[in-house]
């Protein structure tokens, strides 16, 4: 039943990434030249969501679905890594047009040269696992 409520809200979200525009390359390629703020409102709202949420989360000390507290780390001597991480995502973000989540709903609109972006990610992830246990966290 978890798998069917996690594929259920896996569709909802590439519906929403599609129908807002966020999955759309264009829409990417004006948020980087600054010539639009449509990208910019998605993140905004997303953050202040996420924001909301995590509010919520630590006030009413919610649970995960397999009925596990989620747990908050505080790592404030985490902000140089941060900010190379985020620079890199930012970096193939703007080359590659996507950012990972709205791959798969790209794929799913039929649009099949994502498929290289999806393999370069998956081939990165599987990089940053070899070379995890060496990197400072």
């Amino acid at each position: 039943m978890k798998k069917i409520i996690y594929l259920l809200i896996g569709i909802f979200f590439g519906i929403g990434m599609f129908k807002s525009g966020a999955a759309s390359w264009y829409r990417i390629y004006e948020m980087f030249q600054f010539d639009s703020f449509h990208m910019y409102g998605i993140i905004a709202t997303a953050l202040s969501l996420s924001i909301v949420a995590t509010v919520l989360i630590k006030k009413y000390k919610l649970k995960d679905f397999n009925k596990q507290p989620i747990i908050f780390i505080n790592k404030t001597k985490s902000i140089p890594r941060y900010l190379i991480g985020g620079s890199l995502f930012g970096l193939g973000w703007a080359l590659a047009g996507a950012c990972p989540g709205p791959m798969f709903a790209i794929l799913g609109a039929g649009f099949l040269p994502v498929l290289f972006c999806i393999a370069g990610a998956l081939i990165g992830t599987w990089l940053y696992g070899l070379v995890q246990d060496k990197l400072p966290h």
